[in-house]
């Protein structure tokens, strides 16, 4: 494999494809949250649950970007509709930890079976040296937008910098 640089008009195809890939992905995300009668927000914390198991209402503020109000709200509503538990820390009273409810699991990924059969098929045509070439750069953009959202948090009036 070549180490040269790519050229610039390369950089730039690769930066619009990845806004073009990102707003797309974005649309997706509302509308299967429309159709599963929930807000991107509800959508974001459900499949980070799915993810990690459990979490305390202070880690799904954290992932969603959302005030702990906010957060209150949101698993308030969740649990109404069935999506998630919730109890005491036993550990520390003072926090939540939330969890989702095994059996609404089906439910949430119907809407990206298709889809995922379809990336399944795509990725399929690529070789272990091309998809481990994926797998870098989605780890080396995701610690990017990690530290751009600390530094644009720490931007914020009452933050510290």
């Amino acid at each position: 494999m070549s180490h040269e640089p790519a050229p610039a008009s390369a950089i730039a195809e690769l930066m619009r494809a990845g806004r073009e890939m990102s707003r797309l992905s974005m649309v997706f995300r509302y509308a299967i949250a429309e159709r599963l009668g929930l807000t991107v927000s509800d959508l974001e914390c459900l499949d980070h649950l799915a993810d990690v198991g459990s979490a305390t209402a202070g880690q799904v503020a954290e992932r969603t970007n959302l005030t702990t109000g906010a957060v209150t709200s949101m698993l308030r509503r969740l649990q109404q509709a069935g999506y998630v538990t919730t109890e005491r820390d036993p550990a520390d009273r003072r926090r939540v930890i939330v969890t989702l409810r095994p059996e609404r699991v089906a439910e949430l990924e119907r809407p990206y079976e298709r889809f995922a059969e379809q990336a399944g098929w795509l990725v399929e045509g690529y070789s272990a040296e091309e998809v481990q070439l994926l797998v870098r750069h989605y780890h080396r953009m995701q610690a990017m937008y990690l530290a751009e959202l600390d530094r644009l948090r720490g931007d914020l009036p009452g933050h510290a910098p």
